[in-house]
């Protein structure tokens, strides 16, 4: 098989191509591997290879297992190999080797997946870019002078330039769906307490962010689901299984039409780009002729409050992880240490209190219920995913002066001026994606589509959001929408030449 062949491939194509043993795991690894070497110098997607470990496994992969000798890419958060590095993207971190696997890669590691090494984050996730200053920034592989989007954009870069069909992903504010938008990708984060988690961590943010993967198809993530699904009793969030296949599940028929509300507000007030009005446009005009009610209308929850309680537990989480690191460091933290968004949040979370802290996350489970309600009404919530193309490469990171600026101002704050720059200063990352956080803070299911291509050639996602536990719900609509000229997929990426 050549290259050209094995990047139109999805996961689920490689996998039975294995079983067929038409192809064997080292034979595609060498693809993927030759892949990574043409394109890592230009994207920066892959910051840590193990192809000699991975080369030693494919000689033994048990064929037979679901996805066996599938190449695959994991995150440089939380998605742990024993004996290899993890560094969250910090120069803290630089020299962090894992103990063991996550409880996440062990599961796909029964399913057969063959680990090449791990992506490209921002600095412990924080941001929508992948740019952390011990790596250098990922470029998103349709236009090489914009960024591929985060935290999960080495990710998203590794699968929309063809290296591999699928890549461990995570997602705490929009991780997955962001970047999926960006570059014209499937992306679903599933319903809180659905996968994976630990050992040793068993909230990730409370409850906000959640492991999964992103795809080129909507097959691949029904059947990583399928892998993935867990109850797992020392978690601290837990969902009852999907008792069917969602693989199999994605390709029946709704029963009746669908009611399906959607907005293109900000949620924050903040400017939605044409696209992004287009992308939901064209979605509601093809949900309106397959025999769908469609209404523009709105769910009422207080975006500004719920992005406000957001930045509270992000304060409060990044001072816990700081404090974490300052004693196993044996000494202060400087900001020379970490990045500027990290420095702002772990001096802001030393005045969070405990009761500021438990109110921000009554303000979630408000946000649950009054969602849960709306979709008593409602089967699907429609957004654009970003509300603009991705931003250029570079944009939204802060110059010298920027941060000196930003650290003075937070050195004479009180507590509620400290939140007011944690606010101001993540606001033009927040201006690009102000759709995703909310599933986020609620638990719910949501994922973005591939629907929309700009003039400049940049693709932009439609978010959609549906009822915890609903996940095959929202892959059979998926499914359905990829069937369709709405799809818009890979078609025109000029690094796969489709």
């Amino acid at each position: 098989m050549n290259l050209e062949t094995y990047m139109q491939l999805d996961a689920s194509d490689v996998a039975e191509l294995i079983r067929m043993k038409e192809m064997t795991p080292g034979e595609f690894l060498d693809l993927a591997f030759r892949r990574m070497d043409q394109i890592n110098s230009t994207l920066n997607a892959v910051v840590h290879d193990r192809r000699d470990r991975a080369a030693a496994e494919a000689q033994s992969t048990d064929v037979g297992r679901s996805f066996a000798g599938v190449p695959m890419l994991l995150k440089n958060l939380s998605q742990s190999l024993e004996d290899e590095p993890l560094t969250s993207s910090s120069k803290l971190m630089k020299d962090h080797i894992s103990r063991r696997d996550s409880n996440y890669v062990s599961s796909l590691r029964t399913a057969g997946l063959l680990f090449m090494g791990h992506t490209n984050t921002p600095e412990f996730g924080l941001k929508n870019i992948a740019e952390p200053a011990l790596y250098g920034p990922t470029r998103n592989p349709w236009n090489t002078n914009h960024a591929s989007g985060g935290s999960s954009g080495g990710a998203a870069a590794a699968v929309a330039s063809g290296v591999v069909p699928a890549a461990g992903a995570s997602d705490g504010g929009g991780s997955i769906r962001i970047p999926a938008s960006f570059t014209g990708l499937f992306g679903l984060k599933p319903t809180r307490g659905r996968t994976p988690v630990g050992p040793g961590a068993g909230r990730q943010w409370q409850g906000a962010s959640i492991d999964f993967v992103l795809s080129r198809s909507v097959r691949d993530s029904a059947a990583l689901l399928d892998i993935l699904q867990i109850v797992q009793p020392e978690a601290a969030f837990q969902t009852p299984p999907f008792p069917g296949s969602y693989k199999a599940n994605m390709k029946l028929p709704f029963e009746g039409p669908l009611r399906i509300a959607y907005t293109t507000q900000s949620p924050v007030g903040t400017p939605v780009s044409d696209d992004a009005h287009q992308a939901v446009a064209k979605t509601v005009r093809w949900l309106e002729r397959a025999g769908h009610i469609v209404e523009e209308q709105d769910h009422n929850v207080n975006g500004i409050q719920l992005m406000q309680d957001y930045y509270v537990m992000n304060s409060g989480e990044i001072s816990a992880l700081t404090a974490k690191l300052e004693h196993s460091l044996d000494r202060k933290l400087t900001p020379d240490d970490i990045e500027i968004e990290t420095w702002l949040l772990h001096e802001a979370g030393k005045s969070v209190s405990a009761a500021d802290f438990s109110a921000s996350l009554a303000s979630w489970d408000m946000a649950a219920a009054q969602m849960e309600a709306f979709h008593r009404t409602y089967d699907f919530f429609i957004t654009p995913a970003t509300a603009f193309t991705a931003p250029e490469v570079g944009e939204l990171s802060h110059s010298s002066d920027e941060q000196a600026f930003w650290r003075g101002k937070m050195e004479t704050a009180d507590k509620t001026e400290q939140q007011a720059i944690i606010w101001d200063i993540f606001l033009p990352s927040l201006t690009y994606t102000p759709f995703t956080q909310l599933a986020n803070l609620t638990g719910q299911p949501a994922m973005s589509v591939p629907v929309h291509r700009s003039k400049e050639g940049l693709p932009l996602g439609v978010q959609v959001m549906t009822s915890k536990g609903d996940e095959h719900r929202l892959f059979k609509l998926a499914w359905q929408i990829e069937q369709s000229d709405l799809w818009v997929g890979m078609k025109g990426n000029p690094m796969l030449n489709v």
